[in-house]
Formats: structure tokens, sequence, C-alpha cells
């Protein structure tokens, strides 16, 4: 049966979500120094968080808990005053923080146990379908298509897939299925190419999932789950702490696990270099993925703020979000977030500027002024490329930055440099005149 053929013999009321806060985020950092990845800003108004959470209540299945750990004060800032259900919908986005209890002083030790520990609240609730998701994927799916293929294939657990390259192999889990989907071999992250040659999918797969084009394609975990609601109990043990290490390769040989493949635009967004690019993407003629695609829009905060100002200049292939002023300035091919302030003459080249928190008030300007300090935004006549500039950041005028003739990993000061891109962290400042 082709996958577009599952019928869809449930309703939605028997599904709940489960959203993963990531753990440090280490290959995010220094956009995570001060907030957890779930809070990364995304195409200038979005948080990372906001996509799954769209894609659950576009699915029809609004009962979300989101589970957090590190840095997640921001996180649960931002949930709070964004997801507000109306009193009669059963529709909630609810926070569930690592805690400590009288019989657990551990803190989650990574995905499955961070669900484990929580089943004390999710058994409360009534599902029949638990729906594991990331914080930190772009994609835009219907989950609908992926529980009702879960029921219609009897499955104790079915795994989101999708096809990836040879080369992008070494970064996923990666899996053999049978001529029904049913999962019989998975191995995480293979090096070796001869294990590679073993996953390869066959020819037959080609004609079956529409695929076109001759290049090597092996089937990856995309870290999306479902679990009917006994083998979830079932096999998330203590002794298992991760899905895709643990859970998952034990439930193979134990359960029915069947894959999902997914075909659409889908990244992960792990490392600064993806972040930056998905970014940028965001820009072009035909993104990957359509932030203006209403059939499923990205819901977020309303922030009620005034729609851009621009005083002149050249902008083109970029994001403006609302709030921003921007004055005799030309910007190719970058996202401003919500209230960047760039001054007279500067010059943003394939640049994400965060924006601001708030507008800074006119006596702190004076202030900062007196002390030699830039205001917040970007300053007249700075020319900036292939770089993030965070929330609250102070860029002076006359400032040169680009990561042109250094190195691609680089802590400085005043900045950082990851996968060749410079990031001014949050709440930076780069006096007048300076040259990165």
């Amino acid at each position: 049966m082709a996958q577009s053929q599952w019928p869809t013999p449930f309703t939605t009321n028997n599904v709940l979500s489960v959203i993963l806060g990531g753990g440090r985020g280490t290959r995010l950092f220094p956009l995570t120094k001060d907030r957890s990845k779930p809070a990364v800003p995304l195409g200038g108004k979005y948080r990372l968080v906001d996509i799954p959470i769209s894609n659950c209540i576009n699915s029809g299945m609004p009962r979300i808990f989101l589970l957090t750990q590190f840095n997640s004060a921001s996180l649960h800032r931002h949930i709070s005053q964004s997801y507000k259900f109306d009193v009669f919908s059963a529709g909630f986005v609810e926070i569930l923080a690592a805690e400590q209890t009288l019989t657990d002083t551990s803190w989650y030790q990574g995905t499955a146990d961070a669900v484990r520990k929580n089943f004390i609240h999710l058994s409360n609730l009534h599902f029949d379908y638990l729906l594991i998701l990331s914080g930190d994927q772009l994609y835009r799916m219907d989950y609908r298509t992926i529980v009702a293929q879960h029921i219609a294939s009897k499955a104790d657990v079915t795994v989101s897939t999708i096809p990836v390259t040879r080369d992008q192999v070494p970064g996923f889990g990666i899996m053999r299925m049978d001529p029904d989907f049913r999962i019989t071999e998975f191995v995480e992250k293979p090096k070796d190419p001869a294990v590679q040659d073993k996953f390869r999918l066959g020819q037959e797969w080609y004609e079956k999932l529409d695929i076109h084009g001759n290049q090597e394609l092996f089937l990856a975990s995309m870290g999306i789950y479902v679990f009917s609601r006994k083998a979830l109990f079932d096999l998330v043990e203590e002794s298992l702490h991760d899905f895709g290490k643990d859970v998952i390769p034990q439930a193979i040989r134990t359960h029915r696990v069947c894959a999902y493949v997914f075909q659409g635009a889908w990244e992960d967004i792990g490392t600064i270099r993806a972040f930056f690019d998905s970014n940028l993407d965001l820009t072009t003629l035909q993104p990957r993925f359509n932030i203006f695609d209403m059939t499923a829009p990205i819901f977020t905060r309303p922030r009620f703020l005034p729609a851009a100002k621009i005083n002149g200049g050249i902008i083109e292939q970029s994001l403006i979000s609302e709030g921003c002023i921007i004055t005799r300035a030309k910007i190719t091919q970058s996202v401003l977030g919500l209230r960047s302030i760039i001054g007279e003459s500067a010059q943003l080249d394939r640049t994400i500027v965060m924006g601001s928190d708030y507008y800074e008030t006119g006596n702190s300007i004076k202030q900062h002024e007196a002390e030699g300090k830039p205001r917040i935004g970007i300053g007249r006549n700075t020319r900036i490329d292939n770089a993030i500039i965070d929330k609250n950041a102070r860029i002076g005028d006359n400032c040169t930055i680009s990561p042109v003739g250094k190195a691609k990993e680089l802590d400085h000061p005043l900045y950082f440099i990851r996968d060749g891109i410079v990031i001014i962290p949050k709440n930076g400042l780069v006096p007048h005149g300076t040259t990165i």
C-alpha cells in the first residue's frame, strides 16, 4: 500500500504530543549561551519551537507538552506569552520542566529518560498515541498522516524517516525496512562505508516512493516518533536513556516498528551553519520552507509592533520584520528581526540581525553616547557580511565585520566565529570604528 493511501480511522483527540526541549545545544553556541535551542529566533519573528507547535495545531492535535531543562527561562516566557487557547477548547501547550523528586534527584539523561520521568503527568491524560517531536527542526508536516499510517499498519512504534545522501549518513540513525515498511535493522550514525552499503535503498523503493534520479539514498531517522500507549510504557524503561540509541534498536527486536517516509523540506537546526543557511534560504525566491504558506501558518507571539519604517535605501532579497527602522542602508540577502535599527549608509550582506527585545529610550541613547558607546542596532557606515548579530547587540559606527581571512573557529572577547560565520553575542558591544 502506498503511503499516500493510508486511511485515517482515528480522532486526533486520542493523540498527545510531546516536544523535547533539547540538551545544552553546544553546537549552536553562542546562540545557546543564554537560551535553549528551541528558543533560538528564526526567520526574523519566530522561535524554533514555533515550528513543531504550529504543526501540531495545524494537524488538529493541540494537546502539547514541552519538556525543558537547560537555559529554559526565555523559552518558558515565549510559550506563556504565545499560546493561549479558548477556555472551551481542550488544547494546551504546557511546560514540563526537569524536576527533582523524593524518589529521583537526577536530571534528564536523554530523550527517552525525559519522557519516562514525566510518565506521572502523561498517564493522567487520555491518549492512545503519543507523538514525540524535536524542538529544533524546520519542516512542515501534517501529523495526521503519520498517525494514520501507524494505526493502519498496526505498529507499536512508527519512526518518521527521510531519504538522505551518503555524505549525510554519518549524522543520522539509518535503517532498513521490508516491503510493508516494517523496520528490520537500525544503526546509529554509521561511518564505515561497508556498513553504509548494507543500508542503501534498493531500486524497488525509488518507484514505490516516487523518487527520481540515480543518486544513492539511505533512510534516516528524523527523531519523530509515534508510540501506541501500551508500547510506550513497555519500552521506555529506566535503563534506556535515548530513543535513537537505546529504545528504537531494542523495540525493533521485540515490537512491530514501522517507518513513515517523509519527502518534504526538512532541516535539523543543530549547527551554526545549518541555522545560518536555513535562515538565508527563507529570503530566496523559492525557499525550501515557505513561511508564506497560509494553509498551514506558523504561529508565534503577537507583539503589536508598528510596521517596518524604511527611510530610503536599497533592499534586495531580504526579510524585514515588524518594528524595524532602516535609514538609507543597503541590505542584501539578509534577515532583520524585530525592532532592528539600521543606521545611515550601513551595508549588510548575508547577515542575520536578530533585533532587539525593546526600543532604547532617548535618555539611554544619550547616556551611551556620552560614554562613547553605540546605541542598540547597527551604526552608520558599518559594513557586515556573513554574520549573525544576536539580540540587543550594539554595533558602532564605521565598523567592518566579516569572516574573510580568519579561522573558521575562533573565540574573541567581542565575537565568536563558528563554521566560518561571525557571531556577535546577545547584548554584545562592538565599539565605533572596530574592524573584525
